[in-house]
């Protein structure tokens, strides 16, 4: 290490040793408060999310006996939200770039308060449905915006530490459920159930409320061609008033204004309301198309290794791993929640330490691994005539650690790294493509898991899951460039340039430590990574 002591790190010739003595605050750079508080409230919009999947899984038990539904009807019910969403998340892109971000996120609370009213007051599977539809149009507004709006607000050198926070509230609202499930199984059936849907609409109200407090994105700001807005929202979210002015240059770029437009208001030589996005989006240039394949491929793995299925129908897998007992089983669901939550806030404080590459690598390595683990011990319960405890002891683990590898990199990095690689104009649809491929991957994988156990049995259901996550892990491997410390309007280049035989030699080469090659250094950032 000591020779990169003189080498030139700032593109014009000056060795380190002559830089200023304060290189240890420019390589650390304080986190903004007021980001931090503005990421909070717009993420909290996920937790709706998150308590709905949350609290299904228990729900879900209640509902069949009280309305007398059959297993088939009960898929539906859980993951039909998922496909729902998808209207919300193709209106969200539109309705984001035509009010705001920050107005988006009030009307995905408003929409899911009438939702989960709708549920609580439901009289029949009918009526129920209906309410679930209304939900789902909200979560999938919250799902699209809150990431896009975190994303615009913060500054590169916290941006993947603040992106991630829509995953930590859909691990806490996933918890929150869990927990409501334990306390409102005390009630009657016909109300229990009733209880944990209604409640989640009290929190969409203090939200509704609070994201009105919040600045509006700076990027949707200068798309409007109001500089003066964007430069005041990004003086207060950056660390200095260098990097804002940097900031306001790039998206000023970006967006096509010329870098001398200094007025309050200027005119945007580009439509600033989604028109003509979706042909670009049908109709990409080479970079654009691999930036879409690698967001979309992201949000498709993150699904499609079977979370889902293990948050929505835990209490009947830990059935069918020995845990008969209701309590037990529901018990045994907020463990699951807590290591979700737990190993999320880990996630959290390594997404700009680590970087994104070495932690989805190793999240998806261990999903691989707990997969394979429960597949064999379900299997192997499953075949015996005796209670097995070492089996049991080996199913309940893997599911534990299978949810601690996910949170600890698939899930954060998903909405991270969608989120920031999508060029400016196309962020608000492309990123509602990301939600929708997310969504439908869930709904299906919700949706037929039971009809899927019934058909090669729990076990080899998830063999299935461990084989797609270890595609998973090729696709990233091979796919996937480091986006740490990039500016968000840096991604085209770099996508451009990336080699992937070389991506994990270059994390350690001169090249990604001290700049990326093209002159943008962007030095407290890398330095930070070393």
């Amino acid at each position: 290490m000591d020779d990169r002591k003189t080498e030139d790190i700032s593109g014009s010739g000056q060795p380190l040793k002559d830089l200023p003595a304060d290189l240890d605050a420019v390589k650390k750079p304080r986190r903004n408060k007021y980001a931090f508080a503005c990421a909070i409230l717009a993420s909290m919009t996920s937790i709706l999310l998150g308590y709905d999947i949350g609290v299904m899984s228990g729900a879900a038990l209640t509902i069949k006996d009280d309305l007398k539904i059959n297993d088939v009807q009960v898929e539906i019910l859980v993951g039909i939200i998922n496909l729902y969403s998808l209207v919300g998340s193709a209106a969200a892109g539109r309705t984001s770039d035509w009010i705001g971000r920050r107005y988006t996120i009030v009307v995905a609370s408003a929409i899911f308060f009438i939702g989960a009213l709708l549920m609580g007051f439901a009289t029949n599977y009918a009526f129920l449905m209906f309410g679930r539809f209304v939900a789902g149009i909200g979560v999938g507004y919250a799902l699209m915006i809150a990431p896009v709006y975190t994303a615009e607000l913060a500054p590169a050198a916290s941006r993947g530490f603040l992106t991630s926070f829509p995953e930590v509230f859909i691990n806490s609202g996933v918890l929150l459920g869990y927990v409501s499930n334990y306390a409102f199984s005390k009630f009657s059936t016909h109300l229990g159930w009733r209880l944990m849907l209604g409640v989640s609409a009290i929190p969409s109200v203090f939200l509704a409320f609070g994201v009105l407090a919040m600045p509006e994105s700076p990027r949707w700001l200068v798309l409007q061609g109001r500089l003066g807005d964007a430069k005041r929202v990004l003086e207060k979210t950056s660390n200095s008033k260098e990097e804002a002015d940097l900031r306001l240059a790039d998206i000023k770029e970006a967006a096509g204004i010329h870098q001398d437009s200094t007025g309050e208001i200027v005119s945007v030589p580009k439509r600033s309301h989604g028109e003509g996005v979706w042909r670009e989006l049908l109709r990409p240039t080479p970079a654009v198309r691999r930036v879409l394949i690698a967001a979309i491929g992201i949000h498709f793995f993150q699904q499609a290794s079977g979370i889902d299925a293990v948050v929505l129908y835990s209490p009947r897998i830990f059935e069918k791993a020995g845990i008969h007992k209701k309590n037990d089983k529901l018990l045994a669901t907020i463990a699951v929640g807590f290591a979700k939550t737990l190993f999320i806030l880990v996630a959290t404080f390594f997404l700009d330490k680590v970087g994104r590459r070495p932690l989805l690598l190793s999240s998806v390595a261990g999903m691989i691994i707990s997969l394979s683990g429960l597949a064999i011990g379900l299997t192997i319960i499953d075949h015996s005539d005796r209670k097995l405890i070492w089996a049991i002891a080996l199913s309940v683990t893997t599911i534990l650690s299978f949810v601690a590898s996910f949170s600890i990199g698939m899930g954060p990095i998903a909405w991270v790294y969608s989120s920031e690689v999508l060029p400016l104009k196309l962020r608000a649809q492309g990123a509602g493509i990301g939600v929708a491929v997310n969504r439908t991957t869930s709904g299906v994988i919700s949706m037929t898991f039971l009809s899927l156990t019934r058909a090669i049995t729990t076990g080899g259901a998830f063999f299935l899951f461990a084989g797609i996550a270890t595609v998973a892990f090729v696709f990233f491997y091979t796919f996937l460039p480091e986006t740490q410390g990039k500016s968000l309007e840096e991604m085209d280049a770099l996508f451009n340039d990336f080699k992937w035989k070389s991506s994990m030699r270059r994390r350690s080469s001169k090249e990604d430590v001290y700049g990326n090659g093209n002159g943008n250094t962007n030095g407290r950032i890398q330095l930070e990574a070393t």
